[in-house]
C-alpha cells in the first residue's frame, strides 16, 4: 500500500505529465490538436492562479501568442476559413485568461507581443473574433500594467467612440474601461467631454448590466476632481443623466448600487455645492452600510467608499452616527475570517467616523470596538495593522478620553510599543502617530509608556534613514516633552543625548527639523534647570538652533526656533546672555540680526514668537536687563518693535505693548542711573542750565 507521500508525489508527476503534454500539443502540425490543446489549457487556467502560474513559467504565453499571430495573419488571407478563426478565438481566450486578474499573466501577454494582435481583432468581420479580441484587451485593461492609452491623438479618439458606439456589449464596455484605466489628467477629462464621450456613457446606464457598470466607471473617472466636467454635465438635459445615476443607487444588482454610489461620491466631493438633497445623501450612507453585507468584491470595497463619502466632512459623519454606522461597523469587525480587504476598509471606515466627532469616539468605545482594533495592531497583514493604528489615532484624539487616560494602559500600550519594530514602514508611521496623540499632557500615566520601553524605540526611529519615520518619532517626543515633569524630561534627554539633537535640529529635511526644535522648545519650557539641557556639552543644542534660524527659509522653523530662545530667555542671567549672544550677530560680520526679518514677517506667529523673545529679555526685574535693552536697541530691534503699535494681529499687538511697557521702565531707570553716576560738577552743570533755559 502506498505512503501518503507516495501519493502526493504521484499526482503532483501526472500533474505535471499533463501540463507539458498541452503544451506539447500547442505546437502540433494537426490542427485538430492544437485547437483542442488550446480549449484544454484556457479551462485549465479559467480562475486558477497556481495553475496560470505554473503554466505561465513553463512559457505557455508565447507559445499562444505565436498561435494567435499565425492565425491572424493566415486570416488576412483567407476570410472564409472557419476553423481558423475557431484558432483566433480560443487563443485569444486563453490570452484573456492569463490576463484575467493576475498581473503577471498581463506582464507575460504584453512581453510576447500578442497585444497588437489582439487590437486588431477588433476591426475583423466575425462577431465571435471581435467579441474574443474585446474580451481579451478588456481583461488587460483592468490591470494597472496595460498600456497608457492616447486620447489626445485623433485617430485614437475615432477608435474610441467606435468602440462606445458598437452595438456590442463587449467592446463598448471596452471602450469604457480604457478610459477607466488611461484618463488622469484634466486635459484629458475635458476632451473626452468635447468629443461627447460623457453623453455616449449617460445613454450606456440605459443599456446592459455589463454595459451600465463599465459607464458608471468611466464617468466617475471623467469626474474625478474636475468641477468643470462636473458643471456641465449635471446641467446637461436638465440633470437627466444625474437623475439616472440616483436611481441606481436603488438597483437590484450589488455592484451596480456601489458604483452608482461611488459615481455620485466623486460628483460630491468635487463639487460639494451638487448632491444637497438630504433624501439622496441618507440613501447613500443607507446603501453602503447595507453592501457592506454582501460576500464578494463589493462587499470588501463597501467600507473604502464609505470612507470616502464622510472623510473630512462632519455632516456627513454625523448622518451616518445618526444611521447607527459606528454599530453596523463593529458588527462587521467581530465576524470570524475577515479577509484583509475587508478588516482594512472597515477599520478605516471607523478611523474616519472617528475623525471629527466626540460622539462617534463615544461610542465607538462604549461598543468595546477599541479591544477589536487593539487585536488588529498584531494582524498578519501590514495593511490590517496600519489601518487599526489609523483608527486608534482617531479616537486618540478625543481630550475627554485622554484625560480618563483610557489608552494609557498596558493593554494598549505594549502592542503599540511591539509595532513600532514593524517592517513595514507605514505601519511604523501609523503607530507613531498614535503614541503622539496619546502621551500628550497626561503626567501621571506616562510611567506606563517609559516602562514598556516606548522612550527607548522613539530616539531609535528618530535616527532612522526613513525621514518620515524620523518626522514621527520626533512629533512623539515632542508630545510626550509637552508639560512633562523634570524627571519625564531628565529620563528623556538622557536617552536622546545633546548629539543627536543638535544633529537632528541641523537634519537635510525642513520639516524634521522643525519637529526637532519643537522637543526641544518643550523641553526647555518649564523650571530653570530645564533650561540648562541646551547648555550641555559645551552648547552644541544652542549653537545648532542659532545656525538654523540664521538661514531659517521656513516661518514654521523660525517660530519654534525663536520659541526655545524665547523659553531660555526666561531662565539666569547667563542664560539671557546666552540668548541676546544668539540673536545679535558679531560687529565684524557686519550682518543684519535675524530677529529684525522676523519681526517683519508676513507671519503673525513668527512675529509673536519673536516679540516675546525680546519681552523675556528686558524682564525689567532682570539686574542686566538694561545692558540687554541698550544692544538691543543699538541692532534696530527697539525702533522695529515700536513701529509694530498698531500691528493687524492682536496678539503681536499685546506682546509689543508688554514690551514698550518694559522699555519705558527701563529707559527710566537707565536715566536715574545716569543722574546717581554723575560727579559734583555735572551736576552743577545740569542745573545752569536748567535755569538758563528757565530765564529765556
Amino acid at each position: 500500500m502506498p505512503t501518503a507521500t507516495s501519493t502526493t508525489a504521484t499526482a503532483t508527476n501526472t500533474s505535471t505529465t499533463a501540463t507539458s503534454g498541452i503544451l506539447h500539443r500547442l505546437f502540433s502540425t494537426d490542427q485538430d490538436v492544437k485547437l483542442k490543446a488550446l480549449r484544454q489549457l484556457k479551462n485549465q487556467i479559467i480562475g486558477n492562479r497556481t495553475k496560470k502560474l505554473s503554466f505561465l513559467k513553463l512559457g505557455a504565453v508565447p507559445s499562444v501568442a505565436a498561435i494567435l499571430a499565425e492565425a491572424v495573419l493566415a486570416d488576412d488571407g483567407d476570410r472564409n476559413n472557419s476553423f481558423n478563426k475557431n484558432v483566433i478565438v480560443q487563443s485569444a481566450a486563453v490570452l484573456g485568461s492569463f490576463a484575467c486578474g493576475f498581473d503577471a499573466g498581463v506582464q507575460a501577454v504584453l512581453a510576447a507581443g500578442a497585444f497588437p494582435d489582439l487590437l486588431r481583432l477588433l476591426s475583423n468581420l466575425d462577431e465571435k473574433v471581435v467579441d474574443a479580441g474585446a474580451r481579451s484587451v478588456k481583461m488587460i485593461y483592468q490591470s494597472k500594467l496595460a498600456p497608457k492609452y492616447d486620447f489626445l491623438q485623433e485617430k485614437n479618439m475615432e477608435f474610441l467612440l467606435s468602440l462606445l458606439n458598437s452595438e456590442s456589449e463587449t467592446v463598448s464596455g471596452l471602450g469604457a474601461s480604457i478610459i477607466t484605466h488611461s484618463c488622469k489628467t484634466s486635459v484629458e477629462q475635458k476632451i473626452l467631454f468635447d468629443a461627447g464621450v460623457l453623453k455616449k456613457l449617460s445613454s450606456l446606464l440605459e443599456g446592459s448590466l455589463s454595459q451600465k457598470d463599465s459607464s458608471l466607471e468611466s464617468l466617475a473617472t471623467i469626474f474625478k476632481d474636475n468641477p468643470e466636467v462636473v458643471l456641465k454635465f449635471v446641467g446637461s438635459e436638465s440633470g437627466r443623466a444625474l437623475s439616472s445615476i440616483i436611481e441606481l443607487v436603488k438597483d437590484k444588482f450589488a455592484r451596480t448600487r456601489l458604483l452608482a454610489s461611488l459615481c455620485l461620491i466623486v460628483i460630491r466631493n468635487t463639487s460639494p455645492c451638487y448632491l444637497q438633497d438630504i433624501a439622496v445623501k441618507t440613501k447613500l450612507v443607507n446603501t453602503l452600510l447595507e453592501l457592506l453585507g454582501d460576500p464578494g468584491q463589493v462587499g470588501d470595497e463597501a467600507s473604502f467608499a464609505l470612507s470616502s463619502l464622510i472623510v473630512q466632512k462632519e455632516d456627513m459623519q454625523k448622518l451616518a452616527f445618526e444611521n447607527n454606522a459606528i454599530d453596523k461597523l463593529y458588527c462587521h469587525l467581530q465576524k470570524d475570517s475577515l479577509n484583509p480587504r475587508r478588516f482594512e476598509g472597515i477599520l478605516l471606515a471607523l478611523a474616519d467616523m472617528c475623525s471629527k466627532l466626540e460622539c462617534c469616539r463615544s461610542r465607538f468605545l462604549s461598543s468595546q470596538v477599541l479591544n477589536s482594533v487593539v487585536d488588529a495592531v498584531a494582524h498578519d497583514s501590514a495593511d490590517v495593522r496600519s489601518a487599526a493604528c489609523i483608527c486608534f489615532k482617531s479616537v486618540a484624539r478625543s481630550i475627554q478620553n485622554l484625560s480618563a487616560g483610557s489608552f494609557l494602559t498596558e493593554a494598549v500600550v505594549i502592542p503599540l510599543v511591539r509595532v513600532l519594530d514593524d517592517p513595514s514602514t507605514s505601519v511604523q508611521v501609523a503607530a507613531l502617530g498614535v503614541i503622539s496623540n496619546i502621551v500628550v499632557d497626561f503626567t501621571a500615566r506616562r510611567s506606563i509608556f517609559i516602562k514598556c520601553g516606548g522612550v527607548k524605540q522613539l530616539v531609535q526611529l528618530s535616527k532612522s534613514m526613513d525621514a518620515a519615520i524620523r518626522l514621527n518619532a520626533l512629533w512623539a517626543l515632542r508630545n510626550l516633552m509637552f508639560q512633562a515633569e523634570s524627571k519625564c524630561k531628565e529620563g528623556v534627554f538622557m536617552e536622546l543625548t545633546a548629539s543627536l539633537l543638535a544633529s537632528l535640529i541641523c537634519d537635510p529635511e525642513p520639516f524634521v527639523q522643525e519637529q526637532a526644535l519643537a522637543l526641544v522648545r518643550n523641553l526647555v519650557d518649564g523650571c530653570i534647570s530645564s533650561v540648562e539641557y541646551v547648555f550641555a556639552e559645551d552648547g552644541i543644542i544652542l549653537d545648532a538652533v542659532g545656525r538654523q534660524l540664521q538661514s531659517a527659509l521656513k516661518a514654521e522653523i523660525g517660530i519654534q526656533g525663536m520659541y526655545v530662545l524665547s523659553n531660555v530667555a526666561t531662565g539666569e542671567e547667563f542664560h539671557k546672555e546666552a540668548v541676546l549672544n544668539q540673536l545679535i550677530p558679531h560687529a565684524e560680520t557686519g550682518s543684519q540680526a535675524y530677529i529684525i526679518k522676523f519681526l517683519q514677517s508676513n507671519d503673525s506667529r513668527l512675529r509673536t514668537a519673536a516679540v516675546w523673545t525680546v519681552v523675556n529679555l528686558t524682564n525689567s526685574l532682570s539686574p542686566g536687563a538694561v545692558d540687554r535693552l541698550e544692544i538691543l536697541r543699538g541692532a534696530g530691534i527697539v525702533s522695529q518693535i515700536n513701529n509694530m503699535q498698531n500691528d493687524p494681529c492682536l496678539d503681536v499687538k499685546l506682546r509689543v505693548k508688554t514690551a514698550l511697557g518694559q522699555f519705558k521702565t527701563l529707559d527710566t531707570c537707565l536715566s536715574h542711573t545716569f543722574l546717581w553716576r554723575l560727579p559734583l560738577a555735572g551736576y552743577i552743570t545740569l542745573l545752569s542750565f536748567f535755569f538758563a533755559i528757565k530765564a529765556v
